[in-house]
């Protein structure tokens, strides 16, 4: 008897990720991968193999991807991954995905299926929306094929954009509407999705395509939220204005529906667009049984008209205590890389430049060729010790471990703090990150002394290596 297929699914404790498990599980042999050692600690008669795993490990992502056939990445950065974190969404995304196509290639993977948002058109897209493309673009970088479904509004128990729909329209007697309101889009029923991801599963014919999904219907996000409000019984007058900025819109929409305003802010900044799909194969496959919007509303809520709850809050609680108490710092900044450089050459430009940029107060030692040691120059004292790890390093990828010094606080068990850069997005940039990072000093001290000293810093270097980027252009 032949075994089942592996499929890991990556972001496996969301609401896309619990609605596929069930319907995927009869098929195939299920992997999900988490980085909540609450939801990895619980006990599952399901069948279901849960794997910990960090995503911003690499070297997790190579452990937990072992023995997988087709790997599915529903995987968004908005929830917290520590205790402080110093970095743009879009830079989270990138580095998650990096790790992620780089260990699916290492471990023979046969396909990616990724699930991101379909683009405008002719147009400037938001911030969001050029993040997902940029998740599409490194997933499959280093030669995994990827085959991705673009997506407008979900419309599922427990979708954060469907949530917000919801609530505004439970929440708001009389509903100021804004331009922003009114592009259009098809929200398409979270089943709908399942069907697609089904679809497309280990089809030759979709590997390395591009394929825009959506509901049967257009509307503008303003005909969403009238067409809520009947299916829920309410009264709702709206009034169309021009004259409300995006973050007076981010503020009262998160204020009204309880959303924090890092996840309202990227959807208001896409709902300005036109996200209606395109033809193609699968959309054409999907229509003529595609779930209507009443009916996938009604789904979606309870008998009084509210939201079902998110699969994962159940374990966010709990999660979030973990990192208020393990006190750790991820700090990830986008930096230019200079034309024929590497990661290798900015590790050892960094070593360079850091003592002259903060001099007369530090100065830097190397030992053994591996271990950098950054003292204060009076009294000398070290302030951090940072150790090369050549096994996990490439030309294109350096990484330093978080080894010492009175700045930091080197754990006896767990996960050690890492430093590491790397070349990104066909090495037209590069991502700094410090991971797992703990602090030796009082953390309110190092949130106010530190924690800005490495910003001032990297920002500096962001600089520096600007400056030489432009001369190498000046001399090619």
């Amino acid at each position: 008897m032949m075994s089942k297929p592996t499929i890991a699914v990556a972001g496996a404790t969301g609401f896309v990720g619990q609605a596929l498990i069930p319907r995927l599980s009869r098929e195939y042999r299920i992997v999900g991968l988490t980085r909540s050692p609450t939801r990895a600690a619980m006990k599952d008669d399901t069948g279901i193999e849960w794997r910990h795993c960090d995503l911003f490990s690499m070297a997790e992502v190579e452990t937990a991807l072992t023995g997988v056939d087709i790997a599915l990445y529903l995987v968004h950065s908005m929830l917290p991954s520590a205790r402080l974190t110093q970095a743009d969404f879009v830079d989270l995304d990138l580095l998650l995905a990096d790790n992620f196509g780089r260990a699916a290639k290492a471990n023979g993977v046969q396909q990616i299926v990724y699930i991101g948002g379909i683009l405008p058109r002719g147009e400037t897209s938001s911030p969001h929306l050029t993040s997902r493309y940029e998740v599409e673009r490194t997933l499959a970088g280093p030669g995994t094929p990827v085959t991705t479904l673009r997506a407008g509004l979900i419309v599922g128990p427990g979708g954060s954009s469907f949530t917000m729909l919801v609530n505004l329209v439970r929440r708001l007697p009389v509903m100021v509407l804004p331009g922003w309101t009114c592009g259009d889009s098809n929200p398409i029923a979270i089943e709908d999705v399942v069907r697609a991801v089904r679809h497309c599963i280990g089809r030759a014919e979709t590997y390395g395509q591009v394929y825009e999904i959506g509901g049967p219907e257009t509307m503008t996000y303003r005909e969403m939220l009238q067409r809520t409000a009947e299916q829920l019984g309410l009264r709702r007058p709206m009034v169309g204005v021009s004259l409300v900025s995006p973050e007076l819109s981010r503020m009262w929409v998160s204020t009204f529906t309880g959303a924090s305003s890092e996840l309202v802010g990227p959807l208001i900044e896409s709902l300005r667009y036109s996200l209606v799909p395109s033809d193609n194969p699968v959309q054409r496959w999907l229509l003529p049984q595609a779930v209507k919007f009443e009916d996938a509303l009604q789904r979606s809520v309870d008998g009084e008209g509210r939201p079902l709850p998110n699969p994962r809050a159940l374990i966010k609680t709990e999660d979030a205590r973990r990192l208020r108490v393990m006190k750790t710092v991820r700090s990830v900044q986008r930096l230019p890389l200079p034309t024929d450089r590497r990661a290798q050459w900015v590790a050892q430009e960094y070593m360079r430049w850091l003592p002259s940029f903060v001099w007369p107060m530090l100065t830097a030692e190397i030992a053994s060729g591996r271990v950098i040691r950054f003292y204060l120059r009076w009294p000398r004292v070290c302030l951090l010790e940072l150790t090369h790890d050549p096994g996990q390093s490439e030309p294109d990828r350096q990484l330093f471990w978080i080894s010492g010094g009175r700045l930091a606080r080197v754990p006896t068990e767990g996960s050690q703090g890492r430093f590491e850069f790397r070349e990104v997005l066909g090495s037209r940039f590069l991502i700094a990150a410090i991971h797992d990072f703990r602090p030796a000093l009082p953390w309110f001290v190092y949130n106010v002394s530190q924690a800005l000293v490495h910003i001032w810093v990297m920002r500096g270097f962001g600089r520096h290596l600007g400056t030489e980027a432009k001369a190498k252009e000046l001399t090619s």
